[in-house]
């Protein structure tokens, strides 16, 4: 069957005069519609259709053509694409191999120039993917240098009238989750390109959000969606391998189609015209001669090594996929929820602790009130659970971090990934999201040596960054590892003394040297990039971590490698605490951060100067903090040998806390402390006990930073 378009193009451009410019226009749009949106044609009936639009586009633009014979080769055009619909409607020969590739090529040409005078035209290229020929040498198309300029933002046009904002907002959450899987694909492929499963689900992608932004009336990503599915297809069908101009142009397709759903997001909210993305001129540019891009790229490939996957296993039998047993629920409804959870275990720990339920002598009701709070707790997990969200999606944006840095510094690169299943609190991830992309740039920039300096040193081309994440006890412990040169603490050291950040005879350990890197504005690069250098992030990485109750060490040799490690709870919501008396106060110290708790023999303690008090324990030297000092408490007992000493902190950082009675292990709903009240050294927030007080929660990390740094311990250790 005939298409209708196509019957009345042909009727409609016979009649048509040269100086009828909006006729053309018309007649143009309908037929470029027609060549990219109806997939019931053939690709040669599309391409025919396609090269008429072209015809006609250089109409519009006028100059030297003849006008006359442009309409003539677009009635031309029109009649092959008719006649090359009705043989096939006939069970009649298709049109030969070199045929159609000369008319794509022919098309492919047209439409660069056409584009390049005219930026705010965009005429699609179509490859043929139902036939399969044997390829057919084919000569290069040139095409004459041209400047291309974005287009005007109104460009990406509106959204509809009568569109349906709740389908609007399902489809862009959708297709960002398409998307997602899409850049893992992509990053996969580098690796394997043999993948057919891989390129499937970009092309799934690609083809689902570019028939559905069809639908929702989104011509403009619609038709974006399809040069970039286009080149996928030639993938898929083994028209042309996956090389790294086909990564390149694949992964930037990705990005702008995440920016495009950027720009329609707000035009919803905003209801003004859709933004197109700044790159969105240039990649059509690429997209539409697509031939001579694949031509002109080759480059040493980055490799990212992913965990090993297991064996696709089909659903059978209507077996339900995770899509259907899970459902979208809003973030912010989410974390109402666990609060007003959080706020019902508070108030049935004050019941439970409520004297008139204890004292009462009714068996059965303190038994409820029991089962009541075993439920509560049962609850609060589940609610948590509900928060938790696995490192995949973080470690996933930093594989292709690692390979866009690598490529633009000009070195080789294989990421393994490990762990990434391992799950955190979503507010968890989001705050270490930014501290990763600077650690993980660093690694790459600074840490990796050239291909060329490894060689020299005996390494091999590719250097290796080691990305895992894994639980240890309460906490969950994130690596990054390089084989690198490691960090020249001989460097670091002058640097600093240069900075002023320590005297010239002070004396530091490694670990002190290493943490220098850390301060504001410190960096030992010899040249700035446009990728780091400047010595602006790690501070920021160290102030982000710590603020979410974290810690960050650092540990490296120096020719081999670096390695960061940092600590984090697994939640800020829920703080399992030993609830802790420094004279009339409650303190909460989270347990996951106790090694042990005794009280001292005056023989134990000791004062070294300047370090102030210590205690000797199983032979190694710990500094004593007096919580009564630090926080100006009276009353506390001041004999460490009638208190309780408490170790605190990892290897290194351990330090001993003195506090006046252990009460109990408690599990705590943590606040934060609010802007009235602002930061307080050594405090991470509070929380409201059993008996209605607000205990403080103790921020183990900045206190073993208080204990450790020369001009806190005179102020908070050494008065009695």
């Amino acid at each position: 069957m005939i298409p209708a378009e196509l019957n009345d193009a042909a009727f409609i451009v016979v009649q048509l005069e040269p100086t009828e410019l909006d006729d053309i226009k018309a007649l143009r749009d309908t037929l470029r519609h027609f060549a990219v949106f109806d997939e019931s044609a053939s690709s040669q009936v599309r391409a025919h259709a396609q090269q008429a639009a072209t015809s006609l586009s250089l109409i519009l633009l006028g100059g030297a053509c003849d006008a006359t014979e442009l309409l003539a080769q677009a009635s031309s055009a029109i009649d092959a694409a008719i006649s090359t619909a009705d043989a096939a409607q006939r069970h009649e020969p298709r049109l030969s191999a070199s045929d159609l590739h000369a008319i794509v090529h022919n098309t492919v040409a047209a439409v660069a120039l056409s584009d390049a005078m005219a930026p705010t035209v965009a005429v699609p290229t179509l490859v043929p993917t139902v036939v399969s020929v044997p390829a057919v040498p084919v000569p290069p198309v040139s095409v004459p240098p041209v400047s291309v300029q974005p287009p005007a933002a109104s460009d990406g046009g509106v959204i509809p009238a009568d569109a349906d904002l709740s389908l609007l907002s399902d489809f862009i959450a959708e297709s960002r989750e398409s998307t997602t899987g899409a850049e893992a694909a992509l990053l996969e492929l580098e690796v394997n390109p043999d993948d057919i499963e891989a390129i499937n689900t970009v092309f799934r992608a690609f083809h689902t959000v570019k028939g559905t932004a069809a639908f929702m009336g989104l011509d403009r990503l619609a038709e974006f969606a399809h040069h970039a599915e286009s080149l996928l297809s030639r993938v898929r069908d083994r028209a042309v391998p996956y090389t790294q101009a086909v990564a390149d142009l694949s992964l930037r397709s990705n990005d702008v189609l995440r920016e495009f759903l950027d720009g329609i997001e707000t035009s919803v909210q905003s209801r003004e015209t859709i933004a197109l993305p700044g790159e969105y001129a240039a990649l059509m540019f690429d997209l539409l001669n697509v031939d001579a891009v694949l031509a002109g790229v080759t480059m040493e490939r980055v490799k990212v090594v992913a965990p090993e996957r297991s064996a696709a296993v089909a659903v059978r039998g209507g077996a339900k996929t995770d899509a259907d047993l899970s459902v979208r629920v809003r973030t912010d409804r989410l974390d109402r929820l666990i609060d007003m959870v959080g706020e019902l275990v508070i108030a049935q720990s004050m019941i439970a602790a409520d004297p008139a339920v204890i004292n009462s002598g009714q068996h059965d009701l303190v038994k409820k009130v029991s089962h009541a709070g075993k439920i509560m707790r049962e609850l609060q997990e589940l609610s948590m659970s509900m928060r938790m969200v696995p490192l995949k999606s973080t470690f996933q944006k930093l594989t292709r971090l690692v390979r866009d840095v690598a490529l633009k510094a000009g070195k080789v690169v294989e990421l393994i990934t490990d762990g990434d299943e391992t799950e955190l609190d979503r507010n968890m991830v989001d705050a270490i999201a930014d501290p990763l992309v600077h650690m993980v740039r660093n690694a790459v920039d600074h840490g990796v040596e050239s291909p060329e300096d490894r060689e020299r040193a005996g390494k091999p081309r590719a250097g290796r960054v080691t990305l895992a994440a894994f639980q240890q006890g309460g906490s969950v412990i994130v690596e990054l590892r390089d084989d690198g040169r490691g960090l020249n603490r001989d460097r670091i050291l002058a640097k600093a003394i240069e900075k002023g950040l320590v005297s010239p005879n002070q004396s530091l350990t490694d670990s002190e040297i290493n943490a220098l890197i850390f301060a504001p504005g410190f960096s030992t690069a010899e040249t700035v990039t446009d990728i780091s250098g400047r010595g602006v992030g790690m501070d920021v990485v160290r102030r982000n971590i710590e603020s979410i109750r974290g810690r960050i060490d650092i540990q490296s040799v120096l020719g081999q490698g670096t390695t960061f490690q940092i600590r984090l709870p697994l939640t800020l919501a829920v703080t399992d605490g030993m609830l802790v008396r420094v004279g009339d106060e409650r303190y909460i110290v989270p347990l996951t951060s106790i090694s042990l708790s005794f009280r001292p023999e005056p023989a134990m303690l000791s004062t070294i100067p300047p370090h102030g008090e210590v205690v000797m324990l199983r032979g190694e030297v710990l500094p004593v903090v007096r919580l009564h000092q630090v926080f100006g408490i009276r009353g506390a007992v001041r004999t460490p040998s009638d208190a309780i000493l408490m170790i605190v902190g990892e290897r290194e950082h351990r330090v001993a806390l003195l506090v006046d009675q252990l009460l109990g292990q408690q599990q705590v709903v943590a606040k934060t402390l609010g802007e009235g009240v602002g930061d307080i050294p050594g405090i991470s927030g509070g929380a409201i006990l059993s008996d209605g007080r607000v205990g403080l929660i103790i921020d183990v990390a900045r206190m073993t930073s208080i204990a450790r740094t020369a001009d806190a311990r005179p102020r908070g250790l050494n008065a009695a």
